[in-house]
């Protein structure tokens, strides 16, 4: 794998190999690191896997704007990972011209337009005699089950780009499994990279992903320095073999991020925002 700089303007095209790039590795209320949305990009093909408040900023930093975004995945509905979805559909409908395409279930998507979406998105147009609707702004692509232990799994392509998809024990904090927790979700991507995105400790979900697939590469989890909450303690993370912490890449974390020393601790590392992950390197 090899890490590289941002040449002034992000691309969304590579030659054909699996690249991340973090539009930003901060946690919900940091200031320093935008927020911890992803590109996924392969050859002519990307996802982006959420889209915070600060994303649509975050990419005109990078030289492109939300209408750039052709494919979106949202693991769950804090304003962190949804906030600037508003922009996206409001930029494609009446600027390009343009519908993007999610990655996301029937359920999540009733969940996300009726609890979210739809207070920003519906009222702009009524249209045959009704409001619009998810449909209007978005195309959808369903992921199918394809697996139902350890846990449910289910799996879309966008392109060439493989997407394994599994709830997460997120919120609230008194939940005792992923089965009792809001919904959710992380990903695994062409089953070489684990991105659990928003989940607590969890301890099942990453012994029982690297059983299930062997060929994952590397992981970026999400933490936070302090026990409780509802992300993964850094020091219940050092607790994990240090053959996991070796794949294992911080993200999500707060602008007090340098009290701790992740890579003497074994980790791989803090992620870092604005640069191209190139796994196939």
């Amino acid at each position: 794998m090899k890490i590289e700089n941002l040449d002034k303007t992000l691309t969304l095209e590579n030659n054909g190999g699996l690249t991340f790039f973090f539009v930003g590795v901060g946690s919900a209320f940091a200031k320093a690191h935008f927020q911890n949305n992803i590109l996924v990009i392969k050859g002519f093909d990307h996802l982006l896997i959420d889209c915070g408040t600060l994303c649509p900023y975050a990419l005109w930093n990078y030289g492109i704007n939300t209408s750039s975004i052709k494919n979106l995945l949202i693991t769950h509905s804090h304003a962190d990972h949804i906030g600037g979805l508003e922009e996206v559909a409001l930029m494609g409908r009446y600027i390009s011209k343009t519908k993007p395409t999610m990655v996301i279930s029937d359920e999540y998507k009733k969940i996300l337009w009726e609890q979210s979406l739809k207070g920003g998105n519906a009222y702009s147009e009524y249209k045959n005699g009704e409001y619009l609707g998810f449909d209007d702004y978005f195309y959808q692509i369903k992921p199918t089950l394809i697996n139902k232990k350890p846990r449910p799994i289910y799996q879309a392509k966008v392109g060439s780009i493989d997407i394994k998809m599994f709830r997460t024990m997120h919120i609230p904090e008194t939940a005792k499994s992923w089965k009792e927790s809001f919904y959710s979700i992380g990903v695994l991507i062409d089953d070489r990279i684990l991105f659990p995105s928003d989940t607590r400790f969890d301890p099942d979900l990453i012994y029982g992903m690297l059983e299930a697939y062997p060929t994952i590469e590397y992981i970026f989890h999400d933490c936070q320095f302090y026990p409780g909450g509802v992300h993964a303690y850094y020091h219940d993370l050092k607790t994990l073999p240090p053959e996991i912490r070796s794949k294992m890449f911080l993200c999500h974390y707060g602008d007090n991020f340098s009290q701790e020393n992740p890579i003497k601790d074994g980790f791989a590392g803090y992620a870092q925002q604005g640069v191209y992950y190139n796994f196939n390197e």
